[in-house]
């Protein structure tokens, strides 16, 4: 019986035993003269206390995880390729690694830290640039995060619910996306998980080490995604200093030395960057002063809670809880724009997360079982109350930050209510979070009505069975309950599997993709679904975007798509505020989109891509958050007597360049950062670069330069009016380039 176990027996005055396998102790090694089993033959097995399945099922989780999440891996091309880009130029020099600049040449930085970049990069260095080399290092992330959780839940609870709260974590639409898509959340996610993982471990035998080491997941964590890594840090803090063994003073020294450790952890990284030379690095890109705790603490930081983000994009929660990147309240992570990415086991892992706090109520204060439920349930409501409220930019996918805190609690207290079932509270509590679980997931698969109708119907008959069969789960034999827990657990996974099946199967690119089928989630940059219906809102990012040859994301060629769009988003390639024509149109196999109210990757009405996109309609220019389609013909222009040069060209914003940088190999200048309303370089800087023969050509449109988020006074109009008014211009195909060789007659 576990500690846990005796203090419950004591406080209710029941010896019956309560749930789950002792805590796991150290492995001890084999009497005098017994003979130690071969290595692998113990890696199999597992522990001895397990059933024979445990073992082989974990290792079949993983394997059908890790096959899963590379199926098509290569259709998303360089998937973002503002990232994409940063990798190219870090596995060519070792300055660009470090710093995270997107361009070798070394000119600005991304907009984050350059730590989630780093296993991609040496994945180029050794295999080359491509697809499989850059997005294989976020899929062993995903099987890691995987196994992280598994590990956690069965500590303290069954093998069963380990892979449960696996299952749950490798089918959860938004992971499926993020854990095969080049953004800083992957390593995020795992870093997160680490560190839920130690804190449980250190309230299980309070060895400091645990602390350090939960401490030096979120410092890494810092250098993936600045602020975020520490949202998590009040509940796991709070959980230790109550729940952790020994005195007061000797847990709040461990948590002290855990601060320690996540501030040289994430820290030495910040001391370097800000320490060094500004005129001798790269501009930290997304700053306004060129300084990386600005840009922590502003457009990284506070700007996204408060809206409030200098050179961005414009924040999003307005008087009435709406803005240009949804509504804010209570309801986000359920309503249309957020729902299908993270929500579909929500209400039942909050149902079970309640349950896994009752039951737990009376034990004594150490008790590791309830640590758990607190650490992995503090860290989802904390996540989940921020994101539904922060003003700022919010994007779907950041939701993928929930998926293992969620997986775990669902794993745990399904675990704890199915070893409990004899209770009929904890019978009708189980049954009750397969009801929640099923209608929930009715509801989403329901509001795309057209893709597999007959699925919601399976999935809410299915749960209403199987939560019948539960409620007498305790008062049955063990092969029917277990059918009924089956058949339950089937239901509320079947919609989830079935958006995931469907992200796998398809292309994402550019900077906001989202999950399943056409239609499902709708974030259009005015915070609503367009006018046209369904598929009136923006599809994964703005512009088109889809790699050459390839259709964009769900985008079906021919496929019509209507819808009036004015005011908040940028059909036709418009800025925000203008009224826009309707328009009527399809997605085309090269990867651009035409037309309104498409499913591909983009804005409805974007216009084709290098035709009145958001760059300012300058051809061949990329949106503000999606790439350019290079021709042959500009890429050859651009390639000629490259070596000459720091930088092969520039252009206004990040996507625009990057997609120049990826098609021909060498250097691009992003003039003013990712949104083109950086300061850098100024006016001044740029005319000495072009002095010194640095710069070959400049590439027209591009970025938002001037416009929201800026002024028409800002550096990039600056710069872009004084080439436009000294440079021959040069036109190749549908793109204009001026060379800034050769200035104008």
């Amino acid at each position: 019986m576990t500690i846990d176990q005796q203090s419950s027996s004591s406080s209710s005055g029941s010896g019956t035993a309560v749930w789950g396998p002792p805590p796991t102790a150290p492995p001890q090694a084999p009497e005098a003269g017994e003979p130690k089993q071969p290595y692998l033959r113990r890696l199999w097995r597992g522990r001895p206390e397990d059933p024979r399945w445990a073992r082989p099922a974990l290792f079949g989780l993983l394997a059908a995880t890790f096959v899963l999440y590379l199926y098509n891996l290569s259709a998303s091309g360089y998937a973002n390729s503002f990232y994409s880009a940063a990798v190219q130029a870090g596995s060519r020099s070792w300055k660009a690694f470090f710093f995270g600049s997107l361009d070798a040449g070394n000119a600005i930085t991304v907009d984050k830290p350059s730590a989630f970049l780093w296993p991609m990069e040496l994945s180029v260095r050794i295999f080359g640039l491509n697809s499989w080399a850059i997005l294989t290092p976020e899929v062993l992330m995903g099987v890691g995060t995987v196994a992280v959780v598994y590990a956690a839940v069965r500590r303290r609870f069954s093998p069963a619910s380990g892979l449960i709260a696996g299952a749950v974590l490798a089918l959860t639409p938004v992971a499926a996306l993020m854990f095969r898509f080049n953004n800083p959340d992957a390593m995020l996610a795992l870093l997160m998980a680490l560190a839920c993982y130690f804190v449980v471990r250190a309230v299980e035998d309070g060895r400091t080490r645990w602390l350090v080491w939960a401490g030096v997941a979120i410092g890494f964590a810092f250098l993936a995604k600045t602020l975020q890594a520490f949202l998590i840090l009040p509940p796991l803090a709070i959980v230790y200093a109550v729940c952790g063994p020994g005195k007061l003073r000797k847990r709040l020294g461990q948590l002290a030395a855990a601060t320690l450790a996540l501030v040289v952890a994430g820290g030495w990284w910040v001391a370097i960057v800000e320490l060094w030379p500004a005129s001798s690095r790269p501009y930290i890109g997304g700053s306004q002063n060129n300084s990386f705790l600005e840009l922590t603490f502003g457009y990284n930081g506070l700007g996204r809670i408060n809206g409030d983000e200098t050179g961005s994009v414009g924040g999003g929660g307005g008087g009435n809880g709406s803005g240009r990147w949804g509504a804010t309240g209570w309801d986000r992570m359920f309503n249309s724009e957020i729902g299908s990415q993270i929500s579909w086991l929500l209400p039942a892992a909050l149902i079970l997360l309640v349950a896994g706090l009752w039951a737990t109520r009376k034990l004594r204060r150490t008790s590791v079982t309830r640590a758990s439920f607190l650490a992995w349930g503090g860290a989802l409501l904390i996540t989940m109350v921020v994101f539904s409220y922060m003003a700022g930019i919010f994007h779907q996918y950041y939701t993928v930050a929930l998926a293992p805190y969620l997986a775990a609690v669902t794993g745990m207290g399904a675990g704890l209510l199915w070893e409990k079932r004899r209770e009929l509270w904890a019978s009708i509590t189980l049954a009750a979070s397969v009801v929640a679980a099923a209608a929930w997931g009715y509801v989403l698969l329901n509001r795309t009505a057209g893709y597999l109708p007959w699925l919601k119907w399976l999935v809410l008959i299915g749960g209403l069975a199987a939560a019948l069969g539960l409620v007498f789960a305790g008062r049955i034999s063990r092969q029917p309950a277990l059918g009924a827990a089956a058949v339950g657990l089937v239901a509320a996974l079947a919609g989830p599997t079935a958006y995931t099946l469907s992200t796998v199967d398809s292309a994402h690119t550019g900077s906001i993709p989202t999950v399943g089928p056409a239609g499902a989630s709708m974030m259009g940059f005015g915070g609503g679904r367009g006018p046209g219906g369904g598929n009136g809102g923006m599809r994964g990012g703005f512009g088109g975007g889809g790699m050459p040859g390839r259709q964009s994301q769900q985008g079906q060629q021919g496929q019509q798509g209507q819808g009036q769009q004015n005011g908040n988003g940028f059909p036709g390639g418009g800025m925000p505020g203008q009224n826009q024509q309707q328009g009527n149109g399809s997605t085309q196999s090269n990867g651009s989109t035409q037309g309104q109210g498409q499913n591909g990757n983009g804005f409805p009405g974007a216009g084709r891509m290098g035709e009145g996109g958001m760059g300012g309609g300058m051809g061949g220019a990329g949106g503000l958050l999606n790439g350019a389609n290079v021709s042959s013909a500009a890429k050859s222009l651009l390639e000629k007597d490259a070596s000459k040069y720091t930088w092969v060209a520039a252009s206004i914003g990040s996507q625009n360049a990057a997609s120049y940088q990826l098609a021909t190999g060498d250097p691009v200048m992003a003039i003013g950062g990712f949104n083109g309303t950086d300061p850098s370089p100024t006016l001044a800087q740029f005319k000495q670069y072009v002095a010194e023969g640095k710069i070959h050509y400049f590439i027209a449109g591009g970025g938002m330069g001037g416009g929201m988020g800026g002024s028409s006074n800002g550096t990039s109009s600056q710069i872009s009016s004084w080439v436009q008014s000294t440079f021959k211009k040069v036109t190749v195909g549908s793109a204009t380039f001026y060379d800034l060789t050769q200035k104008s007659s």
